[in-house]
């Protein structure tokens, strides 16, 4: 379903940073799952910058290990998830994909266009999603109405509602705060690539026309959206600090560990420009 044939799992793990240890194997077990999960969103941030260039975001394996794994640069949430479909599926995981509705913007009511996955270990089914940038998960979170995970100094549980809707939360200062919201259908490449073409081309895009860089930590979370570079702390602490053209690409490279070429920095310091 995911290509997994397709795929360099040597490749990839050495990019995440993954030892499988001395006997080589990767067992399809809650534990693999988790350690890989974390490492992933640790390793490749989200970032939207072909987007922002006008170029394609292609889905084919091929292209997604070119970019992410070789290139060591990031992805948004179909690139993301996508691969790390394959790995799993590779390893031997029964997985599936969602659909969302992104519920981090207050009341607006936006399309399903956020892509996670559902992994099915030992009959207990884990949201898996190492493509939500800042606010998401850094391991798999238990789909069972009422769940409620700790990972490192951040909160995430899951409600079930109407019509089999689920949803993720993340326990903040002010309390729960719904993340995204999915349906139980089961979504498949096909389906990721036509919510792929909207989030890379549709006018109403919010990834057209600026630069965002984001990535979850343990400790401190990095957001880049347009010119305003966001931390914020497990101790709720927080900052904010406007990155102008000039300062854009030491930027993500220091914070989002994103290298670019002199044609990308150049593409991106006009579009961050024209956005100011």
């Amino acid at each position: 379903m995911w290509s997994c044939d397709e795929l360099d799992l040597d490749a990839y793990l050495a990019r995440i940073g993954y030892d499988i240890g001395r006997d080589g194997e990767l067992a399809a077990d809650l534990q693999t799952l988790t350690a890989l999960h974390r490492a992933h969103v640790s390793a490749i941030p989200f970032e939207n910058l072909d987007v922002a260039l006008g170029r394609n975001v292609p889905l084919d394996l091929k292209s997604l290990q070119s970019k992410l794994v070789e290139r060591r640069r990031g992805g948004y949430c179909y690139e993301q998830n996508s691969l790390f479909a394959a790995v799993l599926e590779r390893i031997g995981f029964q997985v599936a994909g969602r659909g969302a509705r992104n519920r981090s913007r207050g009341a607006a009511l936006p399309p399903v266009t956020h892509a996670l996955l559902v992994v099915t270990v030992e009959g207990e089914q884990w949201l898996a999603d190492v493509g939500f940038g800042w606010q998401g998960p850094l391991e798999p979170v238990p789909l069972r109405d009422g769940a409620r995970v700790e990972q490192g100094g951040w909160t995430f549980g899951i409600g079930v509602e109407d019509e089999g809707i689920t949803a993720l939360r993340s326990l903040r200062p002010e309390g729960w705060t719904d993340l995204y919201a999915f349906s139980p259908q089961t979504l498949y490449p096909g389906d990721f690539t036509v919510m792929n073409h909207y989030s890379s081309s549709h006018p109403q895009s919010r990834f057209l026309g600026q630069v965002v860089a984001q990535q979850p930590g343990p400790d401190v979370r990095r957001a880049l959206v347009r010119e305003l570079l966001s931390t914020v702390r497990t101790d709720g602490s927080a900052e904010e600090r406007t990155v102008d053209a000039t300062e854009l690409a030491a930027t993500l490279e220091a914070d989002f560990g994103i290298e670019l070429d002199d044609e990308e920095r150049a593409g991106l310091e006009r579009v961050h420009t024209a956005g100011l």
